[in-house]
């Protein structure tokens, strides 16, 4: 494991790696998870075995620090997953990033260019204010002071429950819950024009069964690359792991990757509500 500062008043954030070739892989979470967790598993796939791989856990979630005083904005949780990048020398990095993480993954890479070769984008969350369903959206529709200490972070793990819980009590209940409403508040301007306005190439995964993207043809339009992940939902790293680190593969140039394009479908862009 390895850490660095993200705040002035040394709060750290920190990942654990695998050493290997190539550009770094730096592999980020969503909301209420852990890298590791969700990525080592797909970074020891036959597809992508042999590159250097950093397992990021954002401020406030799995092994990082969770400072009370922080914000735990989209911009501020991309300026440390920038610090981890200065402090391991992994400039020009390939960024496989989920969910939340996504949209922290395109903000670093329009506010730190020169750190980002690629983004792939499980997922990620393009637009503010998602549907009442999404996680975000009903951790964000409490008070902090009720969910941190008035019972919603409790009521929040059995609603979820399963492998996302198991992640997500992990986490701090104030940095779960910031991140969520900043999540559901969005940026300015929002995540999907930053993402089209992006000139490194970029690629969106989304689960087969989790349905269309609105603003589809403008991603599209704006080079976006997309596959599908047949036969998986939201968290197609654990849904159908093989196509989906296929898929990785094929979008920053693995070796192991041949044939991958046969594995998933390439179509239009579909949708990143998600987390």
């Amino acid at each position: 494991m390895r850490e660095t500062a993200f705040t002035s008043g040394g709060a750290r954030i920190r990942w654990t790696e695998a050493r290997g070739g190539g550009a770094p892989l730096v592999y980020v979470h969503g909301l209420g998870a852990a890298s590791a967790v969700y990525h080592a598993h797909i970074a020891a796939h036959p597809a992508l075995r042999g590159r250097r791989s950093l397992f990021v856990d954002l401020p406030g979630h799995g092994t990082s620090d969770r400072p009370a005083d922080f914000g735990y904005t989209l911009e501020e949780h991309a300026d440390a997953l920038a610090a981890v990048l200065d402090a391991a020398g992994a400039g020009g990095a390939d960024l496989v990033a989920h969910s939340m993480g996504g949209a922290v993954a395109v903000v670093l890479a329009r506010r730190r260019p020169g750190l980002v070769s690629r983004l792939v984008l499980a997922e990620a969350n393009l637009d503010p204010h998602p549907p009442a369903t999404a996680g975000s959206s009903g951790i964000a529709a409490y008070g902090e002071e009720a969910f941190v200490r008035g019972g919603g972070f409790e009521e929040t793990l059995e609603r979820v429950g399963g492998a996302w819980a198991a992640t997500m009590r992990l986490a701090d209940p104030t940095a779960l819950h910031r991140s969520a409403t900043w999540l559901v508040r969005g940026t300015r301007p929002t995540v999907r024009r930053m993402l089209t306005g992006l000139r490194v190439p970029r690629t969106y995964l989304q689960g087969e069964l989790s349905g269309e993207l609105v603003g589809r043809e403008g991603l599209e339009e704006a080079g976006v690359v997309v596959r599908i992940i047949p036969g998986a939902g939201h968290v197609m790293m654990f849904d159908n792991p093989d196509a989906f680190a296929e898929a990785v593969a094929a979008a920053v140039g693995a070796v192991g990757a041949v044939g991958a394009v046969g594995a998933v479908g390439a179509v239009g862009v579909a949708g990143a509500l998600g987390a």
